[in-house]
């Protein structure tokens, strides 16, 4: 059987999300800290940027399908790592908090074009059968960067400092994503193939902007896409909340390098859970699989809110991991599941825009709740409460796909 192009995708893809999360995403907990340490701002006042950054991602990746298929991946690609490296290498620099609002809105063009929805439409139109095992490969790229980039960069601020640290990660970033970019194609029907590496399909002609429209206004009208859009969206706001706060919250248990540690166990059992989930998630129900990683979360969290030992910090990451990066990958495995294929683009763009809309607010949130109550317990409480509701609701979807 000859060998099919779409895996040179998924592994651009891969390299493209080791530098987008592990800068864009994981990295985020590192600069929190960092920046609490060397100016001793507070954790609220440097929570509220990265919602202002969050909330501006999502605004960006709730179009950026449109941008893809006008401009293609590699062009948008280019240029959101463009933005990303320049975003980075700035925040190293500011001295007053108002800086961090134009630096993390520079940094939010790069995560708006290299986030989730961005893998998922960069690899929809090269996989149809198999496109659980390619998404679930190519977040590994994801997961890797939250166990490689983001612990780095603690040792790295440590012997360099902070802005010689970071200028030299948004330079690996920069070079090393547009390298990758020019392996990414718009898909295979332009090599004559079909998804999977099939013979050819008929191919729909693309949907005009107008039909787009109709399709997100639409899937706003039902429950179907709401019972993924919501259950995610709380969850991933839990989640983000506790990743972004979780370098300051380990440190006073486990020392700075024992936080590096935590942070490397956390993104580590994320691949693991997510390679698990995407050798199994084609065979079983998908909304049962992410009722499940919202609940073993849950169980981590609990740990690391109640927990004051360094065996129950390490334990709470590892159970949280586990689901860090399904909770990512399982909204677009679901609606490739409940959706026709013509609309998948634009509502997995959608989804993952309202999503990082919300959860753009789940630093704020656990930054406000630690600065009123003078530590992290009840924060991290209201999180895990956050991701009971949403494995609960996610099981009230439709009953078979429709």
């Amino acid at each position: 059987m000859a060998y099919f192009y779409g895996w040179n995708v998924v592994a651009a893809t891969f390299v493209m999300a080791v530098w987008s999360f592990g800068l864009g995403f994981y990295g985020l907990t590192v600069y929190v800290a960092a920046l609490q340490r060397l100016h001793g701002w507070t954790a609220s006042t440097v929570s509220l940027p990265v919602t202002v950054y969050y909330v501006t991602g999502a605004l960006i990746t709730a179009w950026i399908g449109d941008v893809y298929e006008r401009f293609g991946a590699r062009l948008v690609v280019s240029t959101g790592a463009a933005a990303m490296a320049l975003g980075v290498a700035t925040l190293g620099g500011v001295t007053a908090p108002w800086q961090l609002y134009p630096v993390f809105l520079l940094m939010a063009l790069g995560w708006g074009s290299m986030s989730g929805a961005a893998l998922n439409i960069i690899l929809a139109p090269w996989f149809e059968r198999r496109r659980g095992l390619a998404v679930s490969v190519a977040f590994n790229g994801a997961t890797l960067g939250g166990v490689v980039i983001a612990p780095l960069l603690i040792p790295l601020i440590e012997r360099c400092g902070v802005a010689r640290a970071l200028a030299i990660a948004a330079l690996g970033c920069f070079v090393v994503v547009v390298i990758a970019a020019r392996w990414m194609r718009r898909g295979a029907d332009a090599l004559r193939l079909g998804p999977d590496g099939d013979g050819p399909h008929p191919v729909p002609p693309p949907a005009r902007q107008g039909a787009r429209a109709g399709h997100r206004r639409d899937a706003l009208r039902t429950w179907r896409f709401w019972s993924v859009s919501i259950p995610f969206a709380l969850g991933l706001a839990a989640q983000v909340g506790v990743l972004t706060h979780l370098v300051p919250l380990v440190a006073p248990v486990v020392g700075a390098y024992g936080a590096a540690r935590a942070l490397t166990a956390t993104t580590a059992a994320a691949v693991v859970g997510r390679l698990l989930t995407g050798i199994v998630v084609d065979r079983l129900n998908r909304r049962v699989v992410a009722s499940a990683t919202l609940l073993v979360q849950t169980v981590g969290v609990a740990l690391l809110a109640f927990g004051h030992s360094a065996g129950a910090v390490y334990a709470g990451c590892a159970l949280f991991g586990l689901g860090v990066g399904n909770l990512t990958t399982l909204p677009g495995l679901i609606l490739a599941e409940e959706w026709p294929r013509e609309r998948f683009a634009a509502l997995v763009a959608l989804v993952v825009g309202i999503n990082q809309f919300t959860f753009a607010f789940g630093p704020t949130l656990v930054g406000f709740v630690r600065d009123q109550a003078g530590s992290y317990g009840i924060a991290l409480a209201v999180c895990a409460l956050l991701q009971v509701f949403a494995a609960a609701l996610v099981m009230l979807g439709p009953k078979r796909p429709g």
